[in-house]
């Protein structure tokens, strides 16, 4: 019989394995929340906001962002999609505890290769987003700042994500 800590571990592997992303943690999740909660809040007129959704990559493996920020799409109920061949406008990333920076400097590198026109980088321990407008440049925004994305426009007042 697997100890408990065994039993995590092994959720851990398949969930990581089936995502190919790690295991979220509470801050990520809480994070998430927050940003997509404003982000469709205030924007959603103009962007849809999408949690999770697969993007199909050119090479292989496909990416799963965070968070994704679209031209407003019509969503149809009755024809769901499992993934997106269009890249979104934005790709948002939250760091989780087992991925290092150059992971996350990757995975947005790869972003911008296909398309995405910027991505942000989220450090829950810094309580700051990095704001990528292509490889290699970006604004970095601390927790009393408000982020601005010169992509989509949108402005984010950082308190607002590392919200309580």
């Amino acid at each position: 019989m697997p100890s408990i800590s065994g039993s995590i571990q092994e959720e851990l592997t398949s969930y990581e394995i089936e995502r190919n992303k790690p295991m979220p943690s509470l801050n990520h999740s809480a994070i998430q929340t927050n940003l997509a909660t404003y982000l469709n809040y205030h924007f959603r007129k103009k962007y849809t906001i999408l949690s999770e959704i697969t993007l199909v990559m050119p090479e292989k493996p496909d990416a799963i962002p965070d968070l994704a920020i679209y031209p407003k799409i019509k969503i149809d109920y009755f024809e769901d999609q499992l993934a997106m061949e269009e890249m979104p406008l934005t790709a948002i990333e939250i760091s989780s505890p087992s991925q290092s920076d150059s992971f996350i400097v990757k995975k947005i590198n790869r972003y911008f290769e296909v398309g995405v026109k910027s991505c942000w980088f989220v450090m829950p321990s810094l309580q700051a987003i990095s704001v990528y407008s292509e490889k290699g440049k970006y604004q970095f925004f601390s927790a009393d700042m408000t982020l601005v994305d010169p992509v989509t426009g949108i402005e984010l007042p950082l308190s607002e994500v590392f919200a309580e």
